[in-house]
């Protein structure tokens, strides 16, 4: 039960005790309540210290991470939870074959309050959700949804525009293998007058499948596989979103070899495009990011970064709040 003073911050009851496996299980009231949380934990940080004591949280993370694993692992301390999980597979009991219903099974019965689960598998988080008993969010699975990385894609353009209703986003890279990129498409159909490009040749392009849903939202959106050509689109474009070849998930590695290096954002674009058009990559960059866009005003990709505190601060608080 939280203390009276927290009651007001964290009034919003609909995510409480709600697994997040997908960006489509968040409407725009949830969202604007993340954001809210996410703003009120930065005006006030103290606040949130260890409002969550006696909590635990298990981050189980079957595939490398930097910033997701370390953003769940601040956030769930700033909020005084206990950590427990896994972090290298390798030294774990899925070495030796153990399956992802018995680890779920027993990190619950160490009293995990919440999990937190990163899986190359796609649908992993959807499983198991069904076979826990308390909320799972899903960290990543394999090239299907990273939802959280969406929710702090959206409250990194909230923050830099002020708003996410009537711009236009285009998605330059790996689309097709991108769990990002889904997650994003998806979320940003819950707002108004978004349009959206998809930057990339016809082997990465966004999967059918996401295109259907956007379909079916009335949201529109166009393809252009013809990286040369793309100049007309980024002149029209307020955020600029880049992701990199996902290697790891080539079903052939010479298909691979073949793109690597088929396109890097460099200074030269931002004399093509907006003069404030925001960039963003959800990080590890490769080679697609030119390191000489870092000083300037329109790299969001930092800041994006950064913020993954605020936005797991809030969404960890709302769900055991």
């Amino acid at each position: 039960m939280l203390e009276p003073r927290y009651g007001e911050i964290l009034q919003y009851n609909n995510l409480r005790g709600k697994d997040i496996i997908s960006a489509r299980d968040l409407s725009r009231e949830d969202l604007e309540a993340i954001f809210r949380v996410a703003d009120s934990y930065e005006e006030n940080p103290s606040t949130y210290r260890d409002l969550l004591k006696g909590k635990t949280v298990a981050l189980i993370f079957v595939e490398p991470s930097t910033r997701t694993y370390h953003s769940f692992e601040k956030a769930s301390r700033i909020l005084g939870c206990e950590v427990i999980g896994i972090r290298d597979p390798s030294i774990s009991s899925m070495a030796k074959g153990e399956n992802l219903y018995d680890t779920i099974k027993m990190i619950e019965s160490y009293g995990a309050d919440l999990i937190v689960l990163r899986h190359p598998s796609r649908g992993a988080a959807l499983y198991a959700a069904e076979i826990s008993r308390v909320p799972v969010i899903n960290g990543g699975d394999g090239s299907r949804e990273h939802p959280t990385q969406a929710i702090l894609d959206l409250y990194t353009i909230y923050r830099k525009r002020g708003s996410i209703d009537g711009l236009r986003i285009g998605f330059l890279g790996d689309l097709r293998f991108s769990r990002t990129v889904s997650s994003l498409s998806y979320a940003l159909t819950l707002f108004r007058d978004v349009e959206i490009y998809y930057i990339a040749p016809p082997m990465l392009q966004i999967r059918r499948e996401v295109e259907v849903y956007l379909e079916l939202r009335g949201v529109k959106y166009t393809k252009i596989t013809d990286i040369g050509s793309a100049a007309n689109a980024l002149r029209n474009i307020d955020v600029l979103y880049v992701t990199r070849l996902q290697k790891e998930r080539f079903p052939d590695p010479g298909e691979y070899e073949k793109l690597r290096g088929a396109y890097t954002v460099t200074p030269e674009i931002l004399r093509i495009a907006r003069s404030d058009v925001g960039i963003m990559h959800p990080l590890p960059r490769v080679d697609e990011l030119s390191p000489e866009l870092d000083g300037t005003p329109n790299a969001w990709y930092f800041d994006q970064a950064r913020w993954g505190v605020n936005v797991r601060v809030a969404l960890i608080s709302l769900i055991l709040g």
